[in-house]
């Protein structure tokens, strides 16, 4: 009985509707991002959130980083994943160390765990390989750097045979190296490695979902947010726009 009024409770958030961008304020459906409907859920002074820096100080700047820019790419079928995640954003701040080690994570899981399926796609299995096997930073920078540059050169020598398909793989092979090498100084850029991948290859955004899911188990947790007001909370800003 308990774990079903808890359910209960939690349909309230998942029933949410998360829209891509930011809000001036939630709509009677929702209609917020990811970041927006934390912000209402933990009971904070509403904010529109174009930015990580415009989240409030309490919000891990690489976990919000992250969640703000897969909330921007999801498809709309998908952004409801996020909603997961909507009370472990408060309070998720933690020490200096900590947080780069969460940038680090981000960027490390993109190049090991999205990369590759793209590349076996593109038919370079060996990068694939490389990219799968890099344990640390410095072996998945250089491996995305290969992406990029080989996914470049290749994209280009496609096009020049109209190989169009293969030209377009090898072209977003290019793009996702590239915001995989970025990814190591900007959380959001690790995001912009699935968006890169999601139109070649299934899975993707399950995939990022769960990276965003285990850089949220490093360091400090955000504290409980009861569901029940987290709920109230989110009934009330829809209420007070449709009234």
């Amino acid at each position: 009985m308990i774990a079903t009024d808890v359910a209960s409770a939690f349909d309230h958030i998942l029933h949410w509707r998360l829209l891509a961008g930011s809000h001036a304020f939630p709509g009677p459906d929702g209609g917020t991002c990811i970041n927006e409907a934390a912000v209402v859920a933990a009971g904070l002074p509403y904010r529109a959130i174009r930015a990580t820096q415009d989240c409030p100080p309490c919000f891990s700047r690489p976990l919000a980083a992250y969640a703000l820019g897969l909330n921007d790419a999801m498809p709309d079928r998908e952004r409801p994943r996020l909603m997961a995640f909507v009370l472990r954003l408060s309070g998720s701040t933690d020490a200096p160390e900590i947080e780069a080690r969460r940038t680090a994570f981000l960027a490390l899981a993109s190049v090991r765990r999205i990369l590759p399926p793209l590349l076996d796609r593109a038919g370079l299995p060996a990068l694939a390989a490389r990219c799968e096997g890099a344990f640390d930073a410095d072996a998945a920078l250089a491996a995305a750097r290969c992406a990029e540059v080989q996914g470049g050169t290749l994209a280009h020598a496609a096009s020049a045979r109209r190989a169009w398909v293969t030209g377009a793989r090898l072209a977003a092979v290019s793009r996702t190296g590239t915001a995989a090498v970025k990814a190591f100084a900007d959380p959001r850029c690790a995001a912009e490695v699935a968006e890169g991948a999601a139109p070649f290859v299934d899975g993707v955004w399950p995939a990022a979902v769960a990276i965003l899911d285990e850089a949220m188990g490093l360091g400090r947790q955000a504290p409980p947010i009861d569901p029940y007001e987290a709920g109230a909370r989110l009934d009330a800003a829809r209420a007070s726009v449709a009234g």
